[in-house]
C-alpha cells in the first residue's frame, strides 16, 4: 500500500526538515509520497482554508481512504494505528491519504472526504511539526507490522 500525505506549507530546509527526511528514507516497506502545497498569492483570510481544502483535496488520491489529522479528531494508539493500516493494506487498498491542514487547521470539505479523523492528542501542535509526528508514526506502524522491537508497548 501507497501512503500519500498532503500538507499545507512547505518544510524547508533545517533541523525540522532534516528529522522528517530521515523517517521518510526509512519508509520502506510502507513508502509514502509527501505532497507539500502552498497557495499563491494573497488570499483573503476568509478564504485561506477553503483554497488550502482545494489544493490538498487535489494532493490527495483520487480513491482509496484518507484520514483528515484534525485536533477534533480519535485518539488512536499506535498499535491501533498500526491495525487500521494493517487493515486497509489486507483489504486491498492501493493507497491511503492523510491530510494536513494549514495554521487555521482543515476545512469542512476535508473533513467529508475523510474517512477518519484523527488527532495526535488533546493539544494543538503547529502544522509543521504535526508531519513529522506522522511520519514517525508511520514509520513506527512499518516496524510493527514488520515485527521489529522499535515499538516498546
Amino acid at each position: 500500500m501507497r501512503i500519500v500525505v498532503a500538507a499545507v506549507g512547505r518544510l524547508r530546509q533545517g533541523p525540522n526538515r532534516a528529522l522528517l527526511d530521515v523517517y521518510l528514507k526509512r519508509m520502506t516497506s510502507l513508502p509514502v509520497e509527501l505532497r507539500e502545497v502552498q497557495t499563491r498569492g494573497a488570499v483573503p483570510p476568509h478564504k485561506v482554508k477553503a483554497t488550502e481544502a482545494g489544493l490538498l483535496l487535489q494532493a490527495l488520491p483520487e480513491s482509496g481512504p484518507v484520514i483528515a489529522m484534525d485536533e477534533r479528531g480519535d485518539d488512536l494508539s499506535s498499535q491501533d494505528f498500526t491495525n487500521l493500516l494493517a487493515e486497509w493494506r489486507d483489504r486491498g487498498e492501493p493507497t491511503c491519504g492523510f491530510a494536513i491542514g494549514g495554521a487555521d487547521g482543515l476545512d469542512d470539505s476535508i473533513r467529508a472526504r475523510a474517512n477518519r479523523t484523527l488527532r495526535f492528542g488533546r493539544a494543538t501542535w503547529p502544522h509543521m511539526l504535526a508531519r513529522i509526528m506522522l511520519i514517525e508514526q508511520l514509520y513506527r506502524a512499518q516496524q510493527i507490522l514488520a515485527g521489529h522491537p522499535y515499538h516498546r508497548d
